[in-house]
């Protein structure tokens, strides 16, 4: 089992720069990866019997005279190439090298990401679910299961075929967004990084952009970035069956 976290150490959006107000909670940008290492030592220090690796896609994103631009095409780990449309779309950029260095490295049983990914998740979500998206149903289950357990909730999202097309490009094999806006944000995103795994490979991405920040305090977290997912996390990898979890939907 493979857990991969976005860890953008702070996302001024670089090139795409995002607007001031509220910038500084970009800090949290790290918060998959976080959560992601930190399920892998709870499962550690706890003897847990089992193999899980953690992977933390670490970078920053800042403008500056090397920083990436709109209209560049970059090849990822897997040599796919990639045509940039905004740089405030790096974390599917950073979790496609993860993705697929997880799979050609570790040939895992499944892959699970675990992002801050779109604010798209927040309108479709609000701040009470986090975005389940997977082309396995029987990891989905097991996800939900380990969800309603662990008391952190997901909703499953489709990934619609539809969302491939939105993402073709005339000079390289992949978009990073689609052109012109307007597509489902949150869908796209969770099947641009799906695109770096094998198709074989039971695959699911948690978008935990609107649930990762608390603005007063929890039984469970103080005010600010509560580690959503690592009680999820540490449930499911526990539970896991490798059976069920390679059983794929008929269509999303």
């Amino acid at each position: 089992m493979v857990l991969t976290g976005k860890g953008i150490t702070f996302d001024s959006g670089g090139t795409s720069l995002k607007p001031g107000s509220g910038m500084w909670k970009m800090k949290d940008d790290m918060a998959g990866a976080a959560s992601a290492i930190a399920a892998v030592l709870s499962l550690a220090k706890s003897g847990a019997p089992v193999h899980v690796v953690g992977v933390a896609a670490l970078a920053e994103n800042m403008p500056d005279g090397g920083a990436a631009r709109p209209g560049d095409v970059i090849r990822a780990y897997n040599g796919k190439s990639i045509e940039r449309l905004n740089t405030d779309a790096e974390g599917r950029i950073v979790l496609a090298d993860a993705t697929a260095y997880a799979d050609k490295r570790y040939k895992p049983a499944a892959i699970v990401n675990l992002a801050t990914l779109t604010g798209a998740v927040g309108t479709a979500l609000g701040d009470d679910y986090a975005g389940l998206f997977s082309r396995h149903d029987g990891l989905v289950e097991q996800l939900q299961a380990s969800s309603k357990a662990s008391g952190e909730p997901v909703w499953r999202l489709p990934l619609h075929p539809s969302y491939a097309k939105d993402l073709e490009s005339p000079i390289a094999d992949i978009r990073d967004i689609a052109e012109g806006g307007g597509a489902a944000g949150a869908g796209i995103g969770a099947h641009f990084i799906g695109y770096f795994a094998e198709p074989t490979t039971p695959w699911a991405h948690l978008d935990i952009a609107s649930v990762t920040w608390i603005e007063r305090d929890q039984p469970t977290a103080p005010k600010g970035s509560q580690g959503f997912g690592v009680r999820l996390l540490d449930d499911f990898v526990r539970r896991f069956d490798a059976g069920k979890a390679a059983g794929r939907a008929a269509q999303d």
